[in-house]
């Protein structure tokens, strides 16, 4: 009888490594795995209403999704939103992080002022901007008021109220950004900065050719977490606009949302979920097999 490859002791290690993966497994599975094909079979199936039982429709939600003008408008709305939020809240964050890296006077306090729009609840941070949007009465239009500009409808017109909803955003966000890029700044040998000045490098050369392309492990980071961010923002627009004027603010995530739980239309939202899963597996997909492998080196 031959013996096994491994010998026992092999066999209880392997034993022992699946074990202590088996909890993260399963969480996985049922909270990741299991509602995406859950919702991906429930697209193909109407809505169940009172004794009507749902109806096996096959792709016919996904035909309508491509003749909705609605969702092509909440499509539109959410890639400038993303184009709008993404790169400048990491810009932000990474000046904010280099700033407050420095040896500045009062550097804990700059970097709690910072932070501290990142643990507010976002229903508060909502309501905020919202004040500072008002017309008329708002912060804002208080200021334009001492140069004697008119007053703004910020959140209720349309050719502004996407972009006030991004302004909130990367005020949210740039401030939890920035504490991974102050941890990775801290993790940086200072001879290497010191090496670049002894050899005439600027600060502008010493940033460029030392300090960012080591930075960009940490941004590859933080720029999976802001695309997934941009696509699943819901608080800020119940309380800033609710999707208006005229659906100017609806993003993808919202419009889920309305369709799923306003008008009850459960089959067609999960038709909109998976363009939605389908969008972030393709970010994800775009990680794990090429930017990884343009930003960590040796």
């Amino acid at each position: 009888m031959t013996a096994h490859p491994l010998g026992n002791g092999g066999r209880l290690a392997a034993i022992h490594g699946w074990l202590l993966l088996l909890p993260a497994a399963v969480l996985l599975a049922a909270f990741t795995h299991y509602p995406a094909v859950a919702t991906f079979w429930h697209s193909l199936f109407t809505t169940p209403r009172g004794n009507r039982p749902a109806r096996f429709i096959g792709a016919d939600h996904y035909r309508d999704l491509l003749a909705d003008p609605i969702f092509w408008t909440a499509l539109q709305n959410n890639l400038v939103f993303a184009a709008g939020t993404i790169l400048p809240s990491i810009a932000l964050a990474m000046a904010m992080a280099l700033w407050v890296n420095a040896r500045i006077a009062g550097r804990g306090l700059l970097r709690l002022a910072y932070f501290t729009p990142t643990v507010l609840p976002m229903i508060a941070v909502a309501n905020i901007w919202l004040f500072f949007y008002t017309p008329d009465y708002g912060l804002f239009d208080q200021l334009r008021g001492l140069f004697g500009l008119p007053a703004v409808n910020w959140l209720g017109s349309g050719d502004t109220a996407l972009g006030a909803v991004i302004v909130v955003t990367v005020w949210k966000e740039a401030g939890f950004f920035m504490i991974f890029y102050l941890a990775a700044l801290q993790q940086i040998p200072p001879e290497l900065g010191e090496a670049a000045q002894l050899e005439g490098a600027s600060r502008w050369q010493r940033f460029w050719r030392v300090t960012f392309p080591l930075l960009m492990p940490t941004t590859l980071f933080v720029l999976i977490n802001a695309t997934i961010n941009a696509f699943r923002l819901v608080d800020h627009l119940f309380v800033l606009t609710r999707g208006g004027p005229d659906n100017a603010t609806s993003l993808l995530l919202y419009y889920i949302y309305e369709v799923g739980f306003k008008f009850w239309d459960q089959g067609y939202a999960a038709a909109l979920t998976m363009v939605l899963l389908s969008l972030l597996a393709t970010v994800a997909l775009l990680k794990f097999f090429w930017l990884e492998r343009k930003v960590h080196y040796q």
